[in-house]
């Protein structure tokens, strides 16, 4: 006797409202001066004992100290 296979009977899907945006949190930048930046970067470099190589490292670690200290 030969099988039947029933066919799941389809609904048209409802369409999907669009999701609202979120809200994103308002950020202020914080402006430090280049200045303020190569004199803190060259004091950790000093403080490395002059070593070379590493002054991207040093720029970025006064930039973030000093963000971190005016907000």
């Amino acid at each position: 006797m030969a099988e039947t296979i029933k066919k799941k009977a389809t609904t048209p899907s409802k369409p999907r409202k669009a999701a609202a945006p979120k809200k994103m949190a308002t950020v202020t930048p914080i402006s430090v001066s280049a200045e303020e930046v190569a004199k803190l970067a060259h004091r950790f470099w000093a403080e490395r004992g002059f070593q070379h190589g590493q002054d991207a490292a040093d720029w970025f670690r006064a930039e973030q100290e000093l963000i971190g200290k005016a907000s």
